[in-house]
């Protein structure tokens, strides 16, 4: 009996313990269900939904680039490439050694490919060659069984059927680098996507690209698609009309050809409407559209003629004797300069123990204001330097929009450099000396110009001292470009007529320019011609006589420089050249810009 009351408590204990243990199990379970559906319930469903719908982006097609009356600058050309779907490739390294069968992949190919594939969420696609030509489309599609997880896809590709003419103004496109990527711009990571790098691609770039389509598609468990469920078409980035005459811009560029390193800008004085502006030389923008290669890059960036620079707009050059514009009137301004009054020019000038020698060996004689310019007497204009002082120069260049970037509608523009005393103190902490100014005032010394700022002088002094800003863009999708009214700078109109009479007088018989005037008086031009040195002239190398520009290295000749205006009566369009170690401006650059505004006038550009 005893011992069945001892097995029985034995069972008892044993069902107890047995049942606790259940229910502690249970408990767990439950807490673990609980858990899950109710606590992580919204996070579990956002992720069963994700695996059953995803959302792809579908390119949109980028804007196009055109000319002031509709010509295509910047087209799109249907573009064939292969792609990677992640979610059906098992052995990326076995597939792209079979897609290298048909469509050769480079190491750089491979490593791109295999980061983007990391990388990718596993349902957008990942590019692994594109501009494919027809042969290779072909024998992919025939080899797709054999090839699991690869695609050919249709899309476009961005091309530039005026290649050197238009590349600085135009800029490039490129693929989307890895420091460029955006989570708040998913279209970023849409195979083949590219951006603007430079020039008006880059200036406009978000305009350009319009807004991504996306389709949803239905997927299983493994990834796979089963079925579109919707479609959304993308929509095409905005056109971009630009105030460039591309029959201009492509005669300004040929006209350029001889000249080895050039740059020349033409612009409407009235509204800063530019309708030429080319670098010389140029490069084909379309090396950059497919990821330019190695050796392109290292001949482009190499060459010592600088052709990826945009001169027009980077290029910072002493302005020479074309500044002599602005020292007069600072001159005028300041009271110092009398236009009947004569200064004596022997060929130099003596200040202290330094001599500054004029162009003109044996020297000009006496000469007045209007024969001082037209014959480019630098006797004179250092003397009024002198008598005008650094800091008059200086203000009037700035508010000729020199030493300061002028906001044009395009990328790199640089601001070139205007010094003064106050400068010079804090940049270099020394004092200005007055020498220093006698040969800024002939556009000499520190003082650094770009063809653009040159052009803007020519502009704000033949429209009756407006101070308009320079542009490039016509029209962005249906919205006109706006150009505000430009303030007066307040220089009195009897300034700026005597120094135009003055740059007429330079295209008539004993003018610098004479030699390269129009002939058509109703389209007569006015200019300044200039020679900038690039190296110092010492006292030894006049003694041992100076060498013909020929025997001097390409490097070390002067620039040659011209700005002008067109037509004198009413003048509507102002120009600049800048011939980059050419000789004289009165030779090399002048015809140049006589060419053009003679062309300008025959299109009647902005009228």
């Amino acid at each position: 009996m005893a011992r069945d009351t001892e097995r029985s408590r034995l069972f008892t204990r044993r069902a107890v313990l047995l049942g606790s243990a259940k229910i502690g199990l249970f408990s767990i379970l439950a807490g673990r269900i609980y858990y899950l559906q109710l606590a992580q319930g919204d996070k579990y469903r956002t992720m069963a939904e994700d695996n059953r719908i995803n959302l792809r982006l579908i390119s949109p097609p980028r804007g196009q680039i055109l000319d002031r009356s509709g010509a295509a600058l910047a087209i799109n050309q249907q573009n064939y490439r292969v792609v990677l779907l992640p979610e059906q490739v098992d052995k990326l390294d076995v597939l792209l050694e079979g897609i290298n069968t048909y469509v050769p992949l480079t190491e750089t190919d491979r490593k791109r490919i295999e980061r983007d594939f990391k990388n990718n969420s596993g349902f957008n696609a990942v590019m692994v060659r594109d501009n494919l030509n027809w042969d290779q489309v072909a024998i992919i599609s025939l080899h797709t069984l054999d090839l699991p997880g690869v695609d050919i896809e249709v899309g476009e590709v961005r091309y530039y059927p005026y290649t050197d003419a238009m590349a600085h103004v135009m800029g490039y496109v490129g693929a989307v680098a890895q420091a460029e990527v955006d989570d708040d711009q998913p279209e970023l990571a849409i195979p083949g996507f590219r951006i603007g790098k430079n020039g008006v691609e880059k200036q406009y770039d978000m305009e350009l690209r319009g807004s991504p389509g996306s389709v949803q598609l239905e997927v299983n468990a493994h990834g796979r698609v089963v079925r579109e469920l919707a479609h959304n078409d993308p929509h095409p980035g905005a056109d971009v009309s630009l105030t460039i005459d591309i029959s201009l811009q492509d005669m300004m560029q040929k006209r350029l050809v001889n000249s080895l390193s050039a740059a020349a800008v033409v612009m409407d004085v009235q509204t800063g409407a530019i309708y030429g502006l080319v670098s010389y030389p140029g490069f084909d923008p379309n090396l950059f559209t497919y990821g330019i290669s190695q050796e392109d890059w290292s001949r482009l960036r190499d060459d010592e003629y600088t052709p990826l620079l945009n001169k027009a707009i980077g290029g910072q050059y002493a302005p020479g004797s074309t500044f002599k514009i602005i020292t007069s009137l600072a001159g005028l301004e300041g009271k110092v300069l009398v236009p009947e009054a004569t200064t004596y020019c022997p060929g130099y000038l003596d200040l202290g123990n330094h001599r500054f020698h004029c162009w003109k060996h044996g020297g000009h004689g006496n000469v007045n204001f209007m024969q001082a310019m037209a014959g480019s007497c630098d006797t004179y204009f250092y003397d009024l330097g002198k008598r005008v002082g650094i800091d008059r120069i200086q203000a009037m260049a700035k508010r000729f929009g020199m030493g300061q970037k002028l906001e044009i509608d395009l990328p790199h523009e640089r601001a070139g450099l205007i010094p003064g005393s106050a400068w010079k103190q804090a940049i270099l902490n020394s004092p200005w000396q007055q020498g220093e100014t006698l040969i800024t005032a002939i556009g000499q010394g520190y003082v650094l110009t770009t063809p653009l700022q040159l052009v803007m002088m020519m502009a704000r002094l033949t429209n009756g001292g407006l101070a308009v800003k320079p542009h490039l863009t016509k029209r962005v999708g249906a919205k006109d470009f706006e150009t505000k009214s430009a303030p007066s700078m307040g220089i009195p109109e009897r300034h700026l007529k005597l120094v135009r009479e003055a740059l007429v007088g330079v295209t008539k018989p004993g003018g610098t320019a004479y030699g390269s005037r129009i002939l058509d008086e109703k389209m007569a031009m006015g200019g300044k011609t200039g020679t900038a040195q690039v190296r110092r002239i010492t006292m030894a190398d006049r003694a041992d006589g100076l060498p013909d520009s020929d025997d001097v290295p390409w490097k070390e000749r002067d620039h040659a420089l011209f700005v002008g205006f067109a037509p004198v009566e009413n003048p509507r369009y102002a120009v600049s050249v800048v011939v980059e170690h050419g000789g004289h401006g009165a030779s090399v650059a002048a015809p140049v810009a006589r060419d053009i505004l003679i062309e300008c006038q025959k299109r009647g550009l902005g009228n």
